[in-house]
């Protein structure tokens, strides 16, 4: 088989720094809005719910951590992805397994952002994070916040960080390398060593993608918890990266890329949207059923805050965009094994993927301040264009079409 390389033009390149460009022009317009007291309308929406205004350093903080645990989400289910198709011994995704491998080549910018946003802006995300909350003495004393300072606390926080990212980056390099060993030697033996590491990480990621989801989610509301909310937060981020995946080998099929790769590849990629789109609409109706049946105020505050007047809207259109829609559109055979609707259904996904991440971070660090302005939109372009930028930039590192898996003969042959 011969290679296919990726090369990324100029023009392309300069769209992505475009972009950046117009998210930071965006956020200084913002920022000065905010600054200048442009934002009057939500000061006396926080003065009449009976909280202070957030300051714009706030809504910035948040918005970054918002962003960047969605992108580093994004970028680590690539490396999940490529090591559950080796546990599987899968062949059918040989001519795409280039593309999830070169999603995760955003960790090292994730984990640096990460601790910097946590470092300088905690106390504007995290309400664990004041000191007042664990003294007695205080009238601000918190009883059950300081019950979880052995788990919370800001130390601890940073190791688990530290340690989650260090244990992703080093798998990430070890099964990439691997596999560009395998495209400039042969043979299976880096096949097989694969099969070894992957299945190890699959152990690393089970742990720790249920506690980073604890602890940079579900940790911004302290006072409740959910024994399903690493569920929750992985399949948010499995979907939304299997729709970048798709997404991607669709654009690089339209510009020339990926000959081999058919409509059989496609509905497969398909199959695996569609599935989890559903899977994630469990996942959230089984927390969602459970709380509103036992109907305990401690539980039910978390969807009380997030069905008000302010979020009710977001709460709805999740649902829409993140379920009901890819659920109709994909349901027949022929859409998974068409480019538009593909491309259509997983634009919507990633869109709506972000929403449910908002929904899930805002009402416990914003309140009623949040909304979907310059600042949000912003960020996002900011962080879309850095981390598109690392990503084609990985993909052109190696070959699209991985010339000595073992497997590559039936995935050219691939039928379903």
């Amino acid at each position: 088989m011969t290679e296919e390389r990726l090369i990324i033009s100029r023009k392309t390149n300069n769209k992505f720094f475009l972009m950046i460009a117009v998210g930071v022009v965006l956020l200084i317009a913002g920022i000065i809005f905010m600054a200048t007291g442009g934002g009057a309308e939500h000061h006396g929406e926080a003065a009449a719910a009976g909280h202070e205004p957030a300051s714009w350093t706030k809504r910035l903080f948040v918005n970054l951590w918002l962003n960047n645990v969605y992108f580093t989400g994004i970028a680590l289910i690539g490396t999940f992805f490529v090591a559950v198709q080796y546990v599987a011994y899968a062949g059918w995704s040989v001519l795409i397994k280039r593309i999830p491998e070169a999603l995760s080549y955003y960790l090292p910018i994730g984990g640096i952002v990460m601790l910097v946003v946590y470092l300088f802006g905690s106390h504007d995300i995290f309400h664990w994070t004041h000191e007042y909350l664990y003294d007695v003495n205080d009238p601000r004393y918190d009883p059950i916040i300081a019950g979880k300072s052995g788990y919370l606390n800001t130390v601890f926080f940073l190791i688990r960080m530290v340690v989650f990212f260090a244990l992703w980056i080093i798998f990430f390099n070890w099964l990439r390398r691997l596999s560009i060993n395998e495209d400039l030697h042969g043979g299976t033996g880096y096949y097989h060593k694969s099969i070894t590491v992957s299945a190890i990480f699959l152990v690393i990621f089970g742990i720790s993608s249920s506690m980073s989801a604890w602890d940079w989610v579900l940790s911004i509301d302290p006072h409740w918890f959910s024994t399903m909310f690493g569920w929750y937060v992985f399949a948010s981020w499995f979907v939304s990266g299997l729709a970048a995946t798709t997404l991607t080998v669709i654009i690089l099929k339209q510009n020339g890329y990926l000959k081999m790769v058919n409509s059989n590849h496609l509905h497969d990629l398909g199959k695996f949207v569609f599935a989890f789109s559903i899977f994630w609409t469990y996942i959230w109706f089984s927390q969602f059923v459970l709380i509103w049946y036992a109907n305990i105020p401690e539980e039910s505050i978390y969807f009380l805050e997030r069905l008000n007047d302010h979020y009710r809207w977001i709460f709805f259109t999740n649902l829409i965009i993140n379920f009901a829609f890819p659920f109709l559109v994909l349901m027949t055979r022929d859409a998974k094994r068409q480019m538009i609707m593909l491309k259509i259904v997983t634009i919507a996904i990633l869109l709506g993927h972000w929403l449910d991440f908002y929904l899930m971070m805002m009402p416990g660090t914003m309140r009623s301040d949040a909304s979907i302005g310059f600042i949000e939109i912003g960020t996002t372009l900011v962080f879309l264009g850095v981390f598109l930028i690392t990503f084609t930039k990985g993909l052109t590192k190696a070959s699209l079409v991985p010339v000595n898996h073992p497997f590559l003969e039936e995935s050219v042959h691939h039928h379903v």
